[in-house]
């Protein structure tokens, strides 16, 4: 097979900007976290770790990437 014909896979995983529903703040976080982020402003935890693709609690505004 040709160099050119194998394809390169993408990543599954993206950074998302994400807005506390508590404060408004938003903040920039990673889907597959593993650890529970929490807002700057208030505390609030934006991120629930599972173990596979983590449950966001906030309002997703942009995915980047």
């Amino acid at each position: 097979m040709k160099k050119r014909k194998i394809l390169i896979p993408e990543p599954r995983s993206r950074f998302l900007r994400v807005r506390c529903p508590q404060c408004g703040n938003e903040q920039v976080i990673f889907d597959y976290a593993t650890y529970p982020a929490r807002c700057f402003i208030c505390g609030y935890q934006l991120v629930v770790p599972t173990g596979g693709k983590a449950i966001i609690r906030g309002e997703i505004i942009r995915i980047l990437g």
